[in-house]
């Protein structure tokens, strides 16, 4: 009864944050702004500050200019960690996985998407708080804490700006093909290694069983978060059942995030005509 009111809950901020904002423009062209005072806050989380370095060519003396970072073949990974007030209201904050691995803290994401990242980042903390150390009934496992991220695919356009002293890096969303953006859902601890295998040559996805899957009885990690991410399906995301496979057969359970329709060039990430038999 209290993950439905929950549930219940989050459908009426969804409605608060879409219908009751100020400065908004046409949700056709996906760019929404968020009066800071329609949200309920969120904490913001605390990141160490950290030298950046490999970051193909981004010039940090420079606040007036955009760069681009990630290669233009690749696939960056952008993990919402809490939110910030920047610009006309409320923004995530997180960090940008790069595909060569390297990890840029202090990002913020800015246009485009900002308002459904913001909500599922809310919605899945919430989802959380509630069924994390709880146990999963099908292997008896207790359940772990989920994170969403947006894969974009190519170059990232980010601009630093200085916020009360501190030095962020905005991603602006904007000038990024909506064909280049998706948003996933997996393990917390996995966010590097879910880039690192999208980036992997002949890694492939598939589906899992909609009703049961041997996977989900297997007493480790990759079966509690398999069986996990199709259980925050049902309450929200309803994109649940996919794993990633790697070429060494190993896999990768994770959810797809549907209110943010899948880029042309995510899609084989998104759908799959494979549906994975463990046994095979």
């Amino acid at each position: 009864m209290f993950i439905c009111w929950m549930v219940f809950g989050l459908m009426v901020l969804r409605g608060l944050a879409l219908g009751g904002v100020a400065h908004v423009k046409n949700p056709h062209n996906g760019r929404r702004k968020v009066s800071r005072y329609a949200l309920i806050p969120i904490g913001i989380a605390a990141f160490a500050l950290l030298a950046l370095f490999g970051i193909y060519g981004l010039a940090l003396s420079n606040n007036k200019h955009v760069h681009y970072v990630g290669s233009p073949d690749g696939y960056q990974g952008f993990v919402p960690r809490g939110v910030i007030s920047y610009g006309e209201g409320a923004n995530p904050k997180g960090y940008l996985i790069l595909d060569n691995g390297t990890t840029i803290h202090n990002i913020i994401w800015d246009g485009q998407y900002e308002v459904e990242i913001f909500l599922n980042y809310h919605i899945i903390n919430n989802l959380n708080d509630y069924f994390v150390g709880k146990t999963n009934p099908i292997n008896k496992e207790r359940y772990v804490p989920l994170q969403d991220v947006y894969v974009i695919k190519g170059q990232v356009p980010i601009k630093q700006v200085t916020l009360e002293g501190q030095t962020y890096y905005v991603i602006l969303a904007d000038k990024i093909d909506k064909a280049n953006i998706a948003g996933f859902y997996t393990y917390q601890g996995w966010m590097n290694n879910f880039i690192a295998v999208i980036n992997t040559p002949d890694t492939t996805a598939a589906e899992l069983p909609v009703d049961d899957s041997p996977i989900f009885r297997w007493q480790n990690l990759t079966g509690t978060v398999a069986y996990q991410v199709m259980l925050y399906g049902r309450y929200w995301f309803r994109g649940g059942g996919l794993v990633l496979i790697q070429p060494n057969g190993n896999i990768i359970p994770y959810g797809a995030i549907v209110d943010i329709p899948p880029g042309f060039y995510l899609l084989n990430f998104y759908i799959s005509q494979q549906v994975y038999d463990p046994s095979s």
